[in-house]
C-alpha cells in the first residue's frame, strides 16, 4: 500500500509540473531552430499508434448500509493492479494550439477487492478487457527546440468485451459483478518531441469513472456490502505519431 501511494503521489506531482510548464512555455517566443516541428506544422491531421501503455487500476468504493449491519465482513478495500493499454491515434488540428484526439483501443485491467472476514483476509479478482473510445481535446504550448508541452482532457466510453466470456459466466455466482459499460472523465499532460519522421509524445493521464458500475447481487455477501464502485485508472503512454 505504501508503494502504491508513493507511485500515485509521484505521478500527480509530475502531472502538476507538466501543466505548469505548459502554461509557462506557451508565453515564450518561438525558437528559430524548430526544424522538425515546421514539417509537421503543415499537416491538418495525422495518425499514430500507442503500442504499449502501462496502467494502474482500482475502484473507488462506496459502502452500502448493509456493511455496518453485517456481522461477518469487517473491511472491504480496493487493491490496485498493473495493466496495459494499446491505442490507435487520430489527431485533427484546431488552430495553432488545439487538437481533437480520438484514441480507440483496448485496455487490459486487473483489479481486486480485498475483504476481511473474522480476521481472515481474502481477495476477489476482477479482470476486464475494455474496448475504449476516448474523445479528447489537447492544448499545446508554443514549440521550443522541437519540443512542446501539452495538457489534455475529455471523456471516455469503455465496454468490457470479456463480460460475456465463458469463464466469467461460469464463476458468476461467486464473483462481484460489474457493468460492461462505463463512462469516465480524463485529464493528463505530456510533452511532444519532434523527430524528422515522427512525433514521440510521452503522456500521463488520470481517468475517473462517473457512473456506478457495481451490479448488486443480493445472494452474495461480498456484493451486499457495496453500494457503488467507480473506476479509477492511472495511465502512462508513449505515442508515436506523424
Amino acid at each position: 500500500m505504501h508503494h502504491l501511494l508513493s507511485f500515485k503521489t509521484l505521478s500527480i506531482s509530475f502531472l502538476c509540473c507538466l501543466m505548469a510548464l505548459s502554461f509557462d512555455l506557451s508565453g515564450q517566443i518561438k525558437a528559430k531552430d524548430n526544424y522538425n516541428y515546421k514539417d509537421f506544422q503543415r499537416k491538418n491531421y495525422y495518425f499514430g499508434i500507442s503500442p504499449l501503455g502501462v496502467s494502474n487500476a482500482n475502484f473507488k468504493i462506496k459502502r452500502s448500509s448493509q456493511f455496518t449491519a453485517n456481522d461477518s465482513i469487517q473491511v472491504v478495500e480496493s487493491s490496485a493492479k498493473p495493466g496495459y493499454v494499446i491505442n490507435l491515434i487520430a489527431n485533427i488540428k484546431i488552430g495553432e494550439h488545439f487538437d481533437f484526439r480520438f484514441l480507440p483501443g483496448f485496455a487490459f485491467l486487473f483489479r481486486e477487492l480485498s475483504y476481511v472476514n473474522q480476521d481472515i483476509t481474502y481477495n476477489k479478482s476482477i479482470e476486464s478487457v475494455n474496448l475504449e473510445i476516448p474523445m479528447l481535446l489537447r492544448f499545446k504550448s508554443a514549440p521550443y527546440k522541437d519540443k512542446r508541452m501539452f495538457i489534455i482532457g475529455g471523456i471516455k466510453y469503455s465496454y468490457d468485451v470479456a463480460s460475456n466470456s465463458k469463464v466469467r459466466q461460469d464463476n458468476a455466482t461467486e464473483l462481484v459483478q460489474i457493468s460492461p459499460h462505463d463512462f469516465a472523465l480524463e485529464v493528463g499532460a505530456g510533452i511532444q518531441f519532434f523527430f524528422p519522421y515522427f512525433i514521440l509524445s510521452p503522456e500521463i493521464k488520470i481517468s475517473h469513472g462517473i457512473g456506478n458500475i457495481h451490479i448488486f447481487k443480493n445472494d452474495l455477501d461480498e456484493s451486499k456490502v457495496l453500494d457503488q464502485l467507480l473506476s479509477r485508472v492511472l495511465q502512462i503512454s508513449f505515442h508515436f505519431e506523424g
